[in-house]
């Protein structure tokens, strides 16, 4: 049994949502969040606070900019470590990417070579970020959308390294599986097999859509899961068993209760596969 085996599915915390959510009493249910979003005193932050004590969290950050050329900001990590002290997330990820360069930040989670001088330096930011937050990071895998030049490693290896080399854990999200390799054209089943199973702390299930103007998926959190995600969720969970579950939807959010039934879905495979095992 991992030590996440009380989590079953849950959902990213919309502040519509808020209610229902306190309300909700599912078992295994909990919520995720951007601690971007909860890191000043105000209504927000007391409405997770409220909710932290009724359901287990997860800080899902969007800004460590790990993948920079630079340690990532120690003030900036003071103060989600503050944020984290005082909701006890029981799990903590961040995105394999960067966003600021030469002091210059960029909304957005961009993309870079998985080169020797990479690793070395992502492995650096993330000793630096987990020695202060004093907690271990699981690290996503991410959307592709364009060939780079200059890897000396495969996505699973560099993965796999990063393991290794800072004790983090991985964060498996499925969509942005789907979504890259349909644009990168390689087969996701292969990639999911190969996966190493025992790093998995989490997984995330979005929908994506189709760019206007190419052929190109879009990691866009604003459609329901496909039925492609869901058959490579069980696919995963066939092969390394129940891990928590997230299902995400950033834009065109839907009401409560329809998020809950992709919630529903999932933890009912979650169920079936514990069940098998």
């Amino acid at each position: 049994m991992n030590r996440y085996s009380h989590l079953g599915a849950g959902l990213g915390l919309k502040a519509e949502h808020y209610e229902p959510a306190m309300d909700c009493t599912a078992p295994g249910m909990w919520f995720e969040v951007h601690p971007e979003n909860y890191m000043v005193a105000g209504p927000r932050l007391a409405w997770l606070e409220a909710i932290a004590e009724r359901h287990p969290l997860s800080l899902h950050g969007v800004s460590l900019s790990l993948a920079a050329d630079h340690l990532p900001d120690t003030e900036h990590l003071y103060r989600l470590k503050a944020l984290a002290n005082r909701v006890q997330p029981t799990l903590f990820s961040e995105h394999l990417a960067w966003s600021t360069f030469q002091g210059h930040y960029h909304p957005d989670l961009l993309p870079f070579p998985r080169s020797n001088a990479a690793l070395q330096r992502i492995v650096e930011n993330i000793h630096f970020a987990q020695d202060i937050l004093a907690r271990p990071l699981a690290i996503e895998n991410p959307s592709h959308y364009a060939h780079l030049e200059g890897h000396d490693y495969g996505e699973i290896e560099f993965l796999s390294e990063l393991v290794q080399r800072t004790g983090c854990s991985l964060l498996l999200d499925i969509n942005n599986v789907q979504v890259s390799a349909h644009n990168m054209g390689f087969d996701p089943h292969a990639y999911l097999d190969k996966f190493p199973a025992a790093s998995i702390s989490e997984i995330h299930l979005a929908g994506y859509s189709q760019d206007a103007n190419s052929a190109l998926l879009i990691d866009s959190h604003d459609t329901p899961i496909s039925a492609e995600v869901w058959a490579l969720y069980l696919h995963v969970l066939q092969r390394v068993g129940p891990r928590p579950t997230l299902i995400e939807r950033d834009d065109q959010i839907p009401p409560f209760t329809e998020l809950m039934r992709e919630r529903n879905t999932a933890q009912t495979l979650l169920d079936s596969v514990g069940e098998q095992l």
